[in-house]
C-alpha cells in the first residue's frame, strides 16, 4: 500500500518543480491550493464531506464553492495542508491507513479525551496531535 503524501494536494502540472522547501509550501500556500488534490485526501481518509469540512473548519458550501472555483483562499489552504501533513504523520506512525483513521477519530486521554481530528481546526490543536504522534513513534507513554 502506497502512503499518502501532502504533494498529492497538487494537480500533476505541479511534478516540474514539486515544492519542497518551507519557502516553496508558503508560496503554494498564499497563492491558494488548487481544488483539485482534495478528492485524492478525502478518499485516503475515508472521510465524508461532512467529516472533512468540519476538521478543516471550512463550511460545505464554502467548499463546493471553491471546488467550482478550483482554488482555496490561503487562509483554507493552511488548513486543508495542515489535515494533510497531520495524515501523512499519522499513517507513517501507525503502520497503514485504516489505524490512523481509527485512531484520529476515537477520543484520547492524553488530548483530554478529544478526538485527534476534532483537534486539527486551530493550530494548536494540530501542534498537539503531531506532538503525541512523536511520542507514540518514540515510544513515550502519555
Amino acid at each position: 500500500m502506497s502512503r499518502y503524501q501532502v504533494r498529492e494536494l497538487l494537480p500533476p502540472s505541479y511534478s516540474r518543480r514539486s515544492p519542497s522547501t518551507v519557502g516553496d509550501w508558503l508560496s503554494v500556500v498564499r497563492k491558494g491550493l488548487p481544488g483539485q488534490g482534495l478528492e485524492g485526501l478525502l478518499q485516503a481518509m475515508s472521510l465524508t464531506r461532512t467529516e472533512f469540512c468540519t476538521a478543516v473548519n471550512i463550511p460545505e458550501r464554502t467548499l463546493a464553492r471553491r471546488l467550482t472555483q478550483g482554488r482555496l483562499t490561503p487562509d483554507e489552504s493552511e488548513k486543508v495542508l495542515r489535515l494533510g501533513r497531520v495524515w501523512e504523520r499519522a499513517t507513517t506512525i501507525l503502520a497503514n491507513d485504516v489505524a490512523a483513521l481509527d485512531w484520529l477519530k476515537s477520543p484520547n486521554g492524553a488530548l483530554e479525551n478529544a478526538t485527534p481530528l476534532s483537534l486539527l481546526d486551530a493550530d494548536i490543536g494540530a501542534d498537539a496531535v503531531l506532538d503525541l504522534l512523536g511520542r507514540i513513534e518514540h515510544g513515550i507513554f502519555s
